[in-house]
């Protein structure tokens, strides 16, 4: 894929986003009231383009690792918002409350308190299967287009492919991994070590910026994650751990677009299951990167969805 240099300098100005440049996008932000709690939001410009939604990993990473999508705002206003359970939204001690649905019916209600009858939805890892359910329960009066990244629409499909990756680590890191997790010391520092040699490989391929660093920091302080997903990423054994949407992929009617990395943590076998089950959808590898492409290659990224949101 070629980035024109219109397309990169457009891209970098954007990103830059410094208060002290008159040409910046207005910036707002504020809470919204959710089943369960308060979450935050914030509006990134305010173009004449369809809003584009954005909905975190995770669950529990919050928006800080899509940041870079801020370059967007030139055209059209990018909302991110931290979902219930991490970041600046409310984190309630209620376990019961962090299920799928209840998920689902908070994307209804930021939508409701800012007003996008119209959107763009883009979703990322946990986002995407969000996003897929979302549309998948009929939701989706107003979404114009749909982004899906890092994207899975089963937990069990994207768990077999996680382990594929794992037994593929170099000298022997994937079978001293599950030596350990038998032997119940995964709390050891060589457990953790395989763990990040893991991330390293197939999460963030970059040493990671702050925005990453403060993702990282969500999620190892977020009920949500822990709820719903799992002590880490390959161990889900959480509310999400059954959910598998691969035979209703048909009900998703609007154009939709898919990105991946080459060395993405949710293979790629996981990628083609959306791109077969959306008609007409389309499908991006991007080499080089691994889950967080955004933040590893975020002006290639960010002008390969500038096309699909100009198309």
């Amino acid at each position: 894929m070629r980035i024109t240099r219109r397309e990169a300098v457009a891209a970098l100005g954007a990103m830059a986003l410094s208060p002290g440049l008159a040409a910046a996008p207005p910036v707002t932000e504020g809470h919204a009231d959710v089943p369960g709690g308060r979450i935050w939001w914030m509006k990134v410009g305010g173009g004449g383009g369809t809003p584009l939604l954005t909905l975190h990993g995770g669950p529990g990473a919050g928006h800080n690792y899509l940041l870079p999508l801020r370059a967007l705002a030139d055209q059209r206003p990018v909302i991110f918002y931290d979902q219930l359970g991490c970041g600046r939204a409310d984190s309630p001690a209620d376990e019961k409350i962090y299920t799928i649905q209840r998920s689902v019916d908070e994307v209804d209600a930021v939508r409701r308190a800012l007003g996008l009858d119209r959107a763009i939805l883009f979703g990322h890892s946990w986002g995407s299967m969000l996003a897929i359910e979302y549309l998948c329960q009929g939701r989706g009066k107003g979404i114009e287009k749909l982004i899906l990244g890092g994207a899975l629409a089963s937990i069990p499909q994207a768990m077999a492919g996680q382990q594929r990756l794992i037994a593929a680590m170099p000298n022997g890191g994937g079978a001293r991994m599950h030596a350990l997790e038998k032997a119940g010391k995964t709390d050891s520092p060589e457990y953790q070590k395989l763990v990040q040699q893991f991330y390293d490989l197939h999460v963030c391929r970059v040493p990671p910026t702050p925005d990453a660093l403060a993702t990282f920091d969500n999620l190892g302080k977020s009920i949500a994650y822990r709820v719903m997903n799992g002590p880490n990423e390959f161990t889900i054994t959480g509310v999400i751990k059954d959910w598998d949407r691969r035979a209703d992929l048909g009900r998703i009617k609007v154009p939709t677009y898919i990105t991946t990395g080459a060395f993405d943590e949710i293979t790629l076998d996981c990628h083609q299951t959306i791109r077969r089950g959306i008609a007409g959808s389309r499908l991006e590898i991007f080499a080089g990167c691994s889950h967080l492409t955004m933040i590893e290659q975020p002006v290639r990224y960010v002008a390969a969805l500038r096309r699909f949101l100009g198309a």
